[in-house]
């Protein structure tokens, strides 16, 4: 059976809309936005991968009374975004655990003073040894989590492994390594 060309979805191009505008520059984002009243968020971030919290100063420059500072103590309740566990903290209370945690809120009627603004929270660091790879989490040296840096482990065992590799026409084996992936769309159609 041949499907016809004019409703086959599979292997088929979707037209993306706003994709021309995302390329040329006229797609309107939410910075894009503005309302009567409203104010815009900043967030504060670390600039070390590990590390203890020694102080949060601002800038004597800027008039702090005209912004909403939000910090780890004014959040009521728990103070974490649970994924697997409850071990993601909202914001940074006392120690960061890697690049760019959000350490504090600020917000204000003017998108650029608060740009200023958040450059001009200066925070000092008592810093601790990072770790960058799996191989150096797996030599302990610094452990970052639990009692061995192993945040999960999982053995799945199905079938006779060793009858498997001696009937096996090929057996492959070897490391992988793959850099972090994140994904972007953008489709443009003509």
């Amino acid at each position: 059976m041949k499907a016809n060309a004019t409703t086959r979805i599979v292997g088929t191009p979707v037209l993306c809309k706003e994709g021309m505008d995302k390329l040329l520059g006229r797609a309107r984002y939410v910075d894009d936005i503005e309302r009567e009243g409203m104010w815009h968020g900043g967030t504060v971030r670390s600039s070390i991968p590990r590390g203890y919290i020694r102080s949060i100063e601002f800038d004597r420059r800027i008039d702090w009374t005209e912004f909403t500072i939000v910090t780890a103590a004014d959040i009521p309740g728990k103070n974490h975004i649970q994924l697997i566990f409850a071990d993601q903290p909202c914001l940074a209370d006392g120690k960061v655990n890697h690049c760019d945690e959000a350490i504090l809120l600020l917000a204000h009627p003017d998108k650029h003073k608060l740009r200023g603004a958040v450059d001009a929270v200066h925070i000092e660091y008592d810093p601790l040894p990072p770790i960058f790879t799996i191989d150096e989490s797996e030599r302990q040296n610094v452990v970052v989590w639990g009692a061995d840096n192993l945040f999960k482990s999982f053995l799945l065992e199905k079938g006779d492994v060793d009858s498997a590799r001696a009937s096996a026409a090929h057996i492959v084996e070897g490391e992988y390594r793959t850099g972090a992936q994140d994904i972007f769309t953008l489709k443009t159609t003509a």
